[in-house]
């Protein structure tokens, strides 16, 4: 494993295009300093491969702390500039009071109020922040999940406002000088409130399609999960056609338990379709290493993405961040934790089929394998399949179990 980096100095930060270990895998770990301190821990047990994008949330209580006070943004910060190949991804509400149940017609005289401007000034104000902090290639992840019926920033109520309101923030940030953020619109998958490509805003606005996509509902199989309208393959298709690379900010099991069919299965995905990046959300029911109630799932997870394993070529260059503008650290002062995570599954409202996806090819060995190392020996190995499996591959994977 490669010994951890010094802070550089000011202004030293990636060159373009420099290449770096794929895949651009994280996980999102505590939104804070614990998140930081935790992503090398998760490093070590992953063999010393070394996450390289790190994941966090801003509250979404109230304006301010959506605008980054408080030192929410310092230590990853410090923590993207530290690596040349380290990418920041920050989720963004577009609302306050963003998980206080504000009804319908109330967002929807929000979203009226946000789509003339009422609400530039706060993210104008983050924009700034960041270039300040020397993270201006900073990834956002601005109203997720925005087809479903948790937040305020909610697409539902009036979509043709909340597009509008997107490209207001989008076009704010971007006018600030030394910003180069990549924007990622990232609904949950399948039908929820709205099919999400009613409230995408314009190629001109969005950099990354990506898509929020758990084990979920219960019973539900991952072909299904790769089907269903406005699934995985809707989106892979989506963003061929739009010219936008993918991602995948939130996945993760859920209502199926340690379910590492699925564990398999979506990492094979990923390795098939070259995320721009990748970011489970470890914590219980989702996660793989601070979570044990996914042992199986956990093992798979650790086998496939450990430093024991041959990296490939990078899926991408990452953004350089240029010379921090310098500015006056802000003093920490207690905030609510923000709450990522899904709680429940909506109940969707009817919605009209999608246009018909390219079909779904059947799942190959992750390129990543050593030879020998086939996705169905390991389900055996993992206990899925009776009778086990030997090979050089599993012999050495047994020590991660």
């Amino acid at each position: 494993a490669p010994a951890p980096s010094a802070e550089p100095p000011a202004g030293a930060h990636a060159p373009p295009g420099r290449p770096a270990l794929a895949p651009a895998f994280g996980a999102f770990l505590h939104y804070g300093p614990t998140g930081v301190r935790r992503m090398r821990e998760l490093g070590r047990w992953l063999g010393g491969q070394e996450p390289r994008v790190g994941h966090t949330y801003l509250p979404g209580d109230v304006w301010s702390n959506i605008e980054g006070a408080n030192g929410f943004l310092d230590t990853w910060a410090a923590w993207r500039r530290a690596r040349a190949d380290r990418m920041l991804v920050v989720n963004v509400p577009m609302m306050e009071r963003n998980e206080a149940d504000v009804p319908d017609r109330e967002v929807r005289a929000l979203l009226r109020r946000a789509a003339s401007g009422a609400f530039d000034a706060h993210f104008r104000t983050l924009a700034r922040r960041l270039v300040a902090l020397g993270v201006p290639d900073t990834v956002i992840v601005l109203g997720w999940e925005m087809n479903g019926i948790t937040y305020t920033h909610r697409c539902a109520p009036d979509p043709q406002s909340w597009k509008r309101y997107w490209r207001r923030i989008v076009t704010t940030m971007r006018a600030v000088e030394g910003a180069r953020f990549r924007f990622d619109f990232a609904p949950s998958r399948g039908t929820d409130a709205v099919p999400w490509p009613r409230c995408y805003p314009g190629d001109d606005v969005v950099d990354i399609v990506g898509m929020d996509s758990y084990d979920q509902p219960r019973g539900l199989s991952f072909d299904e999960q790769v089907t269903e309208p406005y699934g995985l393959q809707y989106q892979v298709d989506f963003a061929r056609r739009h010219g936008k690379p993918i991602s995948y900010p939130e996945w993760g099991l859920f209502r199926n338990g340690d379910n590492i069919t699925y564990m398999l299965r979506m990492l094979a995905w990923m390795d098939q379709y070259k995320p721009l990046y990748q970011t489970i959300t470890d914590y219980c029911p989702h996660g793989v290493w601070l979570c044990s109630d996914n042992p199986r799932a956990s093992a798979l997870y650790r086998v496939l993405l450990s430093g024991a394993l041959a990296p490939r070529p990078d899926p991408g260059p990452l953004t350089p961040a240029p010379t921090p503008v310098p500015a006056a650290t802000p003093d920490p002062t207690p905030t609510p934790t923000p709450t990522p995570t899904p709680t429940s599954t909506p109940t969707p409202t009817p919605t009209p089929d999608p246009p018909a996806t390219t079909p779904v090819p059947a799942p190959a060995a992750l390129a990543s394998l050593p030879p020998g190392c086939t996705p169905a020996e390991l389900q055996k190995w993992l206990g899925q399949e009776a009778g086990g499996a030997s090979s050089a591959c599993l012999a050495r994977a047994k020590r991660y179990r």
